[in-house]
């Protein structure tokens, strides 16, 4: 049986509902509205353990939490050549290779 405490649960403030909604990333189609930000939290963790538990006891897939995940640190971007050539340039002038002054960037 999956967590469903292990995914990756945010709450955040809608001025058009004028109420916190509660998301997951996992299950973007989901959210709960509630005027506390606490239960909006727990709304949609026990909407997505409903969730969960439907697809488990259907013999559906269920999909992994993001933060069970195994990732290796790599992934390939295509940018156009001219950008390529002006983060070189911008990483050679700060002396460290492309990949130091990208992965930087990101963090940023």
């Amino acid at each position: 049986m999956v967590n469903y405490e292990h995914y990756s649960y945010r709450v955040i403030w809608s001025s058009e509902d004028e109420e916190y909604v509660g998301l997951c990333a996992e299950f973007p189609s989901l959210s709960y509205l509630d005027e506390s930000r606490i239960a909006a939290l727990n709304g949609i963790t026990d909407l997505v353990k409903d969730i969960v538990v439907d697809m488990e006891n259907n013999g559906e897939k269920v999909l992994t939490p993001i933060s069970e995940k195994q990732y290796s640190g790599k992934f390939q971007v295509r940018i156009p050549p001219e950008l390529h050539r002006m983060l070189a340039i911008k990483a050679a002038e700060q002396n460290i290779s492309l990949n130091r002054y990208v992965a930087h960037k990101l963090a940023d």
